[in-house]
Parts: C-alpha cells; sequence; structure tokens
C-alpha cells in the first residue's frame, strides 16, 4: 500500500479516537464520571475495555517474540490467561469487588481495599507501589508500539514515540475513563479481527495445514541455535528441559508470573466496579474468552510458526534472522503479509499500545490524585477530577523518561516483572478482602509490605536477569548474585514471595485477631 493510502486509514482511525474521546470528555461530569464512568458502564463494553487492556503491544510484540524464539511453551500462558484472568477473574474476583465496592463506595483499586481494611497506610502503600512500580511496564507497553513502528514503516523510534503518547494523553487526560472505555471497546474490535486475518493468511502462505505445519516445525528441531540449546532449548514445539534455565524463565517468570499476576492488576480489578450488577459479568466471559483465545493464541502460534517462514525465505530460523525477539514479530509482518494489511496491523499494535498506555495512565493519575494526594484541586469542589489529571500527566512524563532506558528484549519480561510484583504484592490481600473474613489490617499490612520487600531483595540480588543489569548486588558483593548456583538464579522472585506474602496475612491475621468480649 502506497503511502497516501496509509495516510488514509491513520487519518481516519484518528478521527475515529477524536471522536470517542470527546464523547467520553462530554459524558464525564464529576469526579465519579472520570474514575468509574459513574458505575453504569455496558457489560460489553467493559468486556472489551477489559480484554483490551489486558492485550497489550508487550504481548503481541514481545511474546510473540518469544514464541518465535523458543517455541509453543508459551501457549500455557495463553491458557492461564483465559482462565485465570477471564473465567476466575470475572466469576470469583468480579462479583464480590463489585459488590463491596459500590457498598464502600470505592473509586479505586487501593481506595478499596485501605476502605475494606479501615486503613489509610493500606490504601497509601498500594498507591505508592502503582504510582512508583507502573510507570516501568507503561514504558515496555510504550516502547513495543514505538518498536513495531520503527520496523514496519521505518520512522524514527523517537518520533514514533512522541506522536503515540501525545494522542493518548490528549484524550485521557481530559475525558478520563469513559474515554478510555470507548476507544478500548473500538481498538478491541481492531486487534481481534487483525488477529484472526493473521492466522488465517498464514497457513494461506505457508502453503499448508494445521498438521502439516506443526509436523514441518518439529522437524526442525536439529536446527535450533547452540546458545539456546546449552540452555534447555529442545525445538519449536515442546517444552525446554525441565530444569534447565530456560524453562525456569519460561514457567516462573513468564507463565506463572502473567498468569498469575493478572488477577491483581489494579487497572483490571478497578473494571469490576464499573458495571450496574453482576449479572452483567457474566455476559462478559464469553466476550473475554473469545478476544483472549484469538489475539493471544494466534500471536503465540503464528510467532513459533514464523520459523517456517524465515527457513524458506533466510534460510535461517526466527532468532538467527534478527537477534533482537522484540523485532521478530515486526519483520514478520513486514516480510509476508500483503503490504495493505501492514497498514491495519499498525493500527492492531497501535490499538494494543494505546488501550494499554491510556489504561494504566488512568491508573497511575487515579492512584496520585484520589489516593496519595486526594485534596489536590478539592479544597473548593470535592467533585473535582483536577488532581487526577495532573496524575495522568506526571505519570505520562515519567513513564516517556523510562521508556528511553531500556534495553532490548526487555518487552517480555519487564511485562512478567511488573505482573509478578502485583501478584505477590496485592493478590493476597485482594484474595482475602473478598473471601476471608479473619483478616485484619494488620495482616494486610504485613502481607503488601513482606510480597512487595521479598520481591525486590530477589530481584536485586537473587534472579540474575534483574540483579545483574541493576548492578547493586555487585556493587555490594562482588557478585552478580548472592547464590551463584544454578537453578538459584534462575527462579522467579514470585516463587519465593507470593508464599511468603500469603503466609504473612495468614499468621498476622490470626495473631492480630480482636478479642472477644
Amino acid at each position: 500500500m502506497d503511502t497516501l493510502g496509509i495516510g488514509i486509514i491513520v487519518i481516519v482511525y484518528m478521527f475515529i479516537i477524536a471522536w470517542l474521546g470527546y464523547l467520553g470528555y462530554k459524558r464525564t461530569k464529576n469526579a465519579n464520571d472520570y474514575l468509574l464512568g459513574g458505575r453504569k458502564t455496558n457489560p460489553v463494553i467493559m468486556a472489551l475495555s477489559y480484554g483490551a487492556t489486558f492485550i497489550s503491544a508487550s504481548a503481541i510484540v514481545g511474546f510473540g517474540g518469544v514464541a518465535a524464539t523458543f517455541g509453543m511453551g508459551i501457549q500455557w500462558l495463553c491458557l492461564l490467561n483465559m482462565f485465570t484472568g477471564v473465567v476466575i477473574a470475572f466469576i470469583f474476583f468480579g462479583k464480590p469487588t463489585r459488590r463491596l465496592g459500590e457498598k464502600y463506595n470505592a473509586h479505586t483499586f487501593p481506595q478499596f481495599l485501605g476502605l475494606h481494611y479501615g486503613s489509610r497506610g493500606v490504601q497509601i502503600f498500594i498507591a505508592a507501589i502503582v504510582f512508583i512500580g507502573m510507570p516501568l511496564y507503561t514504558a515496555v507497553v510504550m516502547k513495543g508500539g514505538a518498536v513495531f513502528l520503527e520496523q514496519m514503516f521505518d520512522v524514527d523510534y523517537h518520533l514514533a514515540l512522541l506522536i503515540f503518547t501525545l494522542i493518548v494523553a490528549a484524550y485521557v487526560i481530559p475525558g478520563g475513563i469513559k474515554s478510555v472505555m470507548y476507544t478500548d471497546a473500538f481498538q478491541a474490535v481492531i486487534m481481534f479481527l487483525c488477529m484472526l486475518f493473521l492466522l488465517i493468511w498464514f497457513y494461506h502462505i505457508l502453503g499448508m495445514n494445521f498438521t502439516e505445519a506443526n509436523r514441518a516445525l518439529t522437524d526442525m528441531e536439529p536446527l535450533v541455535p547452540e546458545r539456546f540449546q546449552a540452555i534447555g532449548h529442545q525445538g519449536w514445539t515442546r517444552m525446554p528441559v525441565a530444569g534447565s534455565s530456560q524453562w525456569y524463565t519460561l514457567v516462573t517468570s513468564l507463565i506463572l508470573g502473567v498468569g498469575i499476576g493478572c488477577l491483581a492488576q489494579p487497572q483490571l480489578a478497578v473494571r469490576f466496579m464499573m458495571v450496574e450488577s453482576s449479572r452483567q459479568l457474566n455476559r462478559g466471559v464469553l466476550i473475554g474468552c473469545l478476544f483472549i483465545v484469538i489475539t493471544v493464541g494466534a500471536i503465540y502460534h503464528v510467532g513459533a510458526l514464523s520459523n517456517l517462514f524465515f527457513l524458506k525465505t533466510t534460510g535461517n530460523v526466527a532468532s538467527d534472522a534478527i537477534r533482537d525477539m522484540d523485532k521478530i514479530i515486526p519483520l514478520f509482518i513486514n516480510e509476508s503479509m500483503p503490504k495493505w494489511f501492514s497498514a491495519f496491523f499498525m493500527l492492531c499494535i497501535l490499538s494494543a499500545s494505546m488501550s494499554t498506555l491510556s489504561a494504566l495512565f488512568h491508573t497511575m493519575g487515579s492512584s496520585f490524585g484520589s489516593d496519595i494526594f486526594p485534596k489536590l484541586g478539592r479544597r473548593k469542589n470535592t467533585n473535582s477530577s483536577t488532581g487526577v489529571r495532573i496524575g495522568v500527566l506526571v505519570s505520562i512524563v515519567v513513564s516517556y523518561i523510562i521508556c528511553y532506558t531500556l534495553s532490548a528484549g526487555i518487552i517480555a519480561r519487564g511485562t512478567a516483572l511488573f505482573m509478578g510484583v502485583c501478584a505477590t504484592t496485592f493478590l493476597p490481600a485482594y484474595f482475602c478482602s473478598l473471601y476471608w473474613k479473619k483478616a485484619t489490617r494488620q495482616g494486610a499490612l504485613a502481607s503488601l509490605f513482606t510480597g512487595f520487600a521479598v520481591s525486590m531483595f530477589c530481584m536485586l540480588f537473587l534472579h540474575r536477569a534483574e540483579a545483574a543489569p541493576v548492578g547493586l548486588c555487585r556493587l555490594l558483593t562482588g557478585k552478580d548474585v548472592l547464590i551463584d548456583v544454578f537453578p538459584w538464579f534462575s527462579i522467579d522472585p514470585i516463587i519465593f514471595s507470593l508464599p511468603l506474602s500469603i503466609l504473612a496475612i495468614i499468621a498476622v491475621s490470626l495473631i492480630t485477631q480482636p478479642r472477644k468480649a
């Protein structure tokens, strides 16, 4: 497709985004509308927004590159995303969250837990972690979109990053959650259709059916690069060697970290409080499952099978054709798909990036202006959302700066890192707020602090993937990690921190139970 055609498609897309953002702005009358959409969001729009927020450019570009490099073992993450991220999340977490959120009149995730445990400290602690820690994940999502634009259309990385960041800011800051939800729903439809076409067209260009393609990929096992064989890679249709370093990365970091971490994502949990009734949440389960299976399942599947295409066209497997795994999917789309599809896939990546970015910006802004500094901009008008808007702006600037510090191949790892921290820090206190009445304020604080502290300690001193680049452990001890014995430096922090966080809330809550009269 020529430049004029691409320009027309992009202009139409931006016009629709602008109109939806303006629609959300016009329907936002007060702080409740800005934060929760007045608790009257259509369940279909909520489910589409949930899915679009869940699936970011990091899932498509980053995890698609992981699938191309290491194979279909990542499909277990797709299964967990669907089962835990949608079925369990909507039914077992969503319904009580909506009910209690309405009871407490909570507007944010930190406020929800703070009011439940009767602790301003709980609210501030969670909000601080969100506002300080979430910019890393946000920067990863921003990088995913910018890398795709750079690779696909030879656009300067810095220019691409700046343009779509400004676009998201233009509708999130004035329109709040309503603008986010409306644009998310539209972007979710684009993502679904693009991924469905990608899956169908891929088999067309290969000239193979499902069975033939998978058999051919299995037969490529001898072509696994030696550098990956050394860490446990056994082929693109097999799991890594059990107990190998790649097995620990795939299972403990990517599959468990993201698969469990999705249950305690503040930007997702707050969406359960936006609908009028628990019955409406049931309608979102089918939509969410179908969306996850097609969008995530397709890119993981095609990512692994892209090795057949690269072998046919370049004589190399994907990871040898291009060493930076974050650029494998953009290169594959550019080389294998019809030229007109490249423009639409660009919209898919933009949609994935912008939908997640808008939710993250709004969540960080809410934590800043509604939880940490609730009186900011509200001294004369309690319904003002000025403080939250300021928080959104600050979070955008911070995330933009962090994005320039990220290294190559960080997209999938950064996503797993943030979701793992959310799981270990928030999940035990969140679960107990819904299902265990004996959980106390002291127990919740102990769990939050334990989960976060142990995660940080493991990342800085035990898990080589983070400890070595940061360098603090080497500065203090002269070694990259404290325990330089396999497999300890390969085990993800979630394996240590989540059980300790659970133990903390149980033990401290039982000790601090109020005495009966």
